[in-house]
């Protein structure tokens, strides 16, 4: 949401993912149990946006929802990428950042630390990414660049580069399983 909200706007704002840990519960989406990037996009929408980082911080617990907080920038929609269709995904990413599922739980993905994630990892979807552009390596291996909410000590400064255009159509890690973007 940030990135289609700097895309339409100019302006790069830091929005509370709190918000949506503590208030987006009456549906699916469960706080820190997880949920679904679709359903938080229905929940911004319905709760006609999300306030600044600044104004409602993170601290990584469920909490009590602060009703009633500002609304730093909001979304129209959303749209689905074709599901297990990394040329589709590719389309949407050149456009603006695409969250993506991806099985986070799978040690690959845990204790990724740099260059371009190869090899087996799992589908058991569990943890979003923003899928932010794709590139090739120089030793000609297509990647997805990835952002992840970890932290800058993790993988590449807190990204990642995922192996494309792989032979499991689900994508490394099922990252093409679930692709969807918001809409301004």
């Amino acid at each position: 949401m940030e990135g289609i909200v700097k895309i339409s706007t100019g302006k790069l704002i830091s929005l509370s993912e709190q918000e949506l840990v503590d208030c987006d519960v009456h549906g699916e989406d469960q706080g820190c149990n997880g949920g679904e990037m679709d359903d938080a996009f229905k929940f911004i929408i319905k709760n006609g946006g999300l306030t600044t980082e600044s104004n409602y911080p993170y601290n990584a617990q469920d909490g009590q929802c602060k009703a009633g907080s500002n609304s730093a920038a909001t979304i129209k929609g959303y749209e689905d990428v074709p599901a297990n269709d990394e040329a589709s995904l590719m389309k949407a990413v050149a456009n603006q950042p695409v969250s993506v599922a991806v099985d986070g739980g799978d040690m690959t993905f845990q204790f990724y630390s740099g260059g371009v994630m190869t090899g087996s990892c799992g589908t058991d979807l569990d943890h979003g990414i923003a899928a932010i552009g794709y590139g090739t390596d120089s030793d000609g291996t297509k990647y997805w660049l990835m952002k992840n909410s970890w932290g800058p000590t993790w993988g590449e400064n807190g990204f990642l580069r995922m192996e494309k255009d792989i032979s499991d159509k689900r994508g490394m890690c099922g990252l093409a399983m679930q692709p969807s973007y918001p809409t301004e």
